[in-house]
């Protein structure tokens, strides 16, 4: 076995552990679980550090399981910070447990047929079928309101953190996941659980629970929640959630996130979200700390998760589009662009509807900077441009006599002008 906690550790990925986890997965291959969330069909990067938890667990020689909320999502959100409950059926459940594992098999190993394969589960196939009755027999005598009210989840609510009090299914809430881990201790033969620090309550009270039904002694291991340095919270942009699958956040706009953080972020994030090695790690640190204008970090970092999640053509893709608005691309590489990454790129940069039979029959460079667009104020504005070499079509200069054509049209309807370096508008020839 490889040491799994000491590997945790040097990553910062280590919160809370309760004593005596370290020597109980040194000593055998254990089996551990995390909880996901399955009220979307696509996790996002809030999930991936339970994610790499999981796959530093099969790394280190390990067994991994991933288990979905199902029950939870059955009824709703009970987290009191929204009005909002996601009430899933079952088909919906179904539809976004697929979605997930299909995420999950980009990092985790389920097909190996070795001993420490991975396993996704569902809490709701075990939770379905038991009665109300049943569960306050078999689990919720085990554990005194007393021990319930004592975790700090608990008290906040109480204290008055949220005007609405605390709902009973809250309140609840430890006890069904508490029940999940003595369930998968008694049938998966699992004996660790992970999750965020804000988990700590509702995983050791799983433990408690195993301790006293089965007389067995379980463990607990919690990562810090992640934070940006600059106080903003971590895995969201303007556009919301930065989901890991491409139809809701493009691999570009998904390679940028990661791109554009900052130092102290990505001296840290780079830590958590790759699996570069210590040693390789602490050698990139030194070469952006000389050089820190380079960002050798953040495109390392973006290399690597954008890799992980989308595959190394996705990758190449976003580093072209990067480059059409940072670096020296021509109309090619524009070219190249679908239409969603185009108008990710050139996200708020004016635009004009121009008619397509103006450019089949020939559009003056003139006309189009000027009458048809307003990107100039005038001809003579435009004119003026032009002869001074500051107007570009699809990123190529060109003269007073360019005249625009279905050849220059980018996925059949866009057309982009260029004034200087900076000041960009695009056509869409409907």
């Amino acid at each position: 076995m490889k040491n799994f906690i000491e590997e945790v550790t040097w990553r910062g990925m280590l919160h809370d552990v309760m004593p005596g986890t370290e020597e109980h997965l040194l000593e055998q291959m254990r089996v551990a679980y995390v909880g996901i969330d399955p009220t979307a069909d696509s996790l996002h990067i809030g999930h991936l550090v339970g994610v790499m938890l999981l796959k530093h667990f099969q790394l280190a020689g390990h067994k991994p399981i991933a288990l979905i909320g199902g029950a939870t999502g059955m009824i709703g959100d009970p987290s009191g910070k929204s009005n909002e409950r996601n009430l899933l059926d079952e088909a919906a459940l179904r539809h976004n447990q697929q979605a997930i594992k299909s995420q999950l098999e980009r990092f985790l190993d389920f097909n190996s047929g070795e001993a420490n394969a991975a396993e996704l589960v569902n809490n709701y196939d075990w939770m379905k079928e038991f009665s109300f009755l049943e569960f306050i027999r078999t689990v919720g005598k085990h554990l005194t309101v007393n021990y319930m009210m004592a975790k700090d989840s608990v008290k906040k609510r109480l204290n008055g953190e949220f005007a609405e009090g605390m709902s009973f299914t809250e309140f609840s809430y430890q006890l069904l996941q508490g029940y999940d881990f003595l369930h998968l201790f008694e049938k998966k033969s699992v004996t660790l659980q992970m999750g965020g620090s804000d988990q700590w309550g509702n995983i050791t009270t799983g433990t408690e629970l195993i301790r006293r039904i089965a007389s067995e002694k379980a463990y607990a291991l919690t990562c810090p929640l992640i934070t940006k340095a600059d106080g903003t919270k971590f895995g969201k942009s303007e556009g919301g959630n930065i989901w890991l699958s491409a139809e809701y956040t493009s691999p570009y706009k998904f390679y940028q996130y990661w791109v554009n953080t900052s130092d102290a972020d990505a001296e840290k994030y780079i830590k958590i979200f790759t699996f570069i090695s210590k040693e390789d790690i602490e050698s990139l640190i030194q070469e952006h700390q000389q050089a820190p204008h380079l960002r050798v970090l953040q495109k390392r970092l973006a290399d690597e998760v954008t890799i992980m999640v989308h595959g190394e053509e996705q990758l190449e893709n976003a580093i072209k589009a990067s480059n059409i608005l940072f670096g020296n691309s021509n109309a090619e590489d524009l070219k190249q662009l679908d239409e969603k990454t185009f108008l990710e790129v050139f996200d708020g940069v004016p635009q004009a509807i121009i008619e397509m039979s103006d450019v089949e029959a020939g559009l003056g460079i003139v006309d189009a900077l000027a009458s048809k667009s307003g990107f100039t104020t005038s001809n003579g504005e435009a004119r003026r441009a032009l002869q001074a070499n500051s107007i570009s079509v699809n990123r190529e200069k060109v003269t007073e006599d360019y005249v625009i054509t279905k050849e220059d049209l980018i996925n059949n309807q866009f057309v982009l002008l260029q004034k200087g370096k900076k000041n960009y508008f695009v056509l869409q020839i409907k």
